[in-house]
């Protein structure tokens, strides 16, 4: 079981990559609750080069109050990390968290369901992208 979902996208710039995924994201309930720009990170840090890499945290709040309600500690693999990242000029790659995997690691029967179904939304946004 892969742990992610991901598509590619040319001819498109990094820019315009982030606003389709959060539209995407938008499209199935969810909004960027953070916005983590490593590059620019790692250059005022470190000093160091790095490539276009974007960590998107995006929340559906339903979905993760009933999380919450059957798992009160959950709260430690929210929100849904998407990431936009451009390895190669001109090559965007966007990647989605699979809640499935993550929850496979948590003993509560109660967060299948609802990572199932945060799991067909999450296909579905890498799908529509």
């Amino acid at each position: 079981m892969s742990y992610y979902f991901k598509t590619t996208l040319n001819n498109v710039s990094f820019d315009e990559a982030i606003d389709k995924t959060v539209a995407a994201l938008k499209t199935e309930g969810f909004g960027v609750l953070t916005e983590i720009d490593l590059k620019a990170t790692f250059k005022k840090k470190l000093d160091a080069d790095f490539y276009n890499y974007k960590i998107l945290g995006a929340c559906h709040p339903q979905f993760a109050y009933n999380a919450l309600q059957a798992e009160n500690k959950i709260g430690t693999m929210l929100p849904c990390n998407f990431i936009v990242q451009e390895r190669e000029t001109g090559t965007i790659e966007i990647s989605g968290v699979d809640p499935m995997a993550s929850m496979m690691s948590v003993e509560n029967e109660s967060l299948g369901a609802i990572a199932g179904e945060v799991r067909d939304k999450l296909k579905r946004v890498i799908e529509s992208i």
